[in-house]
């Protein structure tokens, strides 16, 4: 009883000093559909060096990129078809841990295009602070 109450008071008190709650560590996935609707268009547009949000389902995992910065690399069905490889660099951010074929993965990241639908990456935080940050969401924890 006494942890609940101690939780319930330190969300307050983040809340009180605008502590944003988003970029906590166990979130849901979950990306909203003008999101999804964003994404579309950038890949009809074929554009690249874009930021875009969306989420898909694990239709491969594959190994890791290891020449220079390591990548766990998967590919994802998005909800409009196309399939995305992320391209999440572990050697800045945790690895996404526990990815199975059929989960739902959100990300938040960069979108390159390629005559193969195309490719997420800074799906991580930028240490020099020139960058973006982005993130990818796992059963309900982020990764960035």
């Amino acid at each position: 009883m006494a942890k609940k109450i101690l939780l319930t008071v330190l969300v307050l008190v983040g809340a009180y000093f605008g502590y944003d709650l988003s970029d906590s560590v166990l979130l849901r996935d979950e990306v909203s559909p003008v999101a999804v609707d964003e994404l579309q268009r950038v890949i009809a547009e074929r554009r690249s060096a874009t930021q875009v949000r969306g989420v898909g389902t694990v239709i491969r995992v594959l190994s890791d990129d290891n020449d220079g910065s390591r990548h766990q690399r998967f590919i994802l069905r998005i909800p409009t078809g196309e399939s995305l490889l992320i391209a999440h660099n572990i050697d800045l951010a945790p690895r996404v841990a526990g990815l199975n074929v059929g989960d739902t993965v959100s990300f938040y990241g960069e979108y390159e295009w390629n005559d193969r639908g195309g490719v997420i990456h800074w799906t991580h935080h930028d240490p020099r602070g020139t960058h973006e940050g982005g993130w990818v969401e796992h059963n309900g924890r982020r990764y960035q």
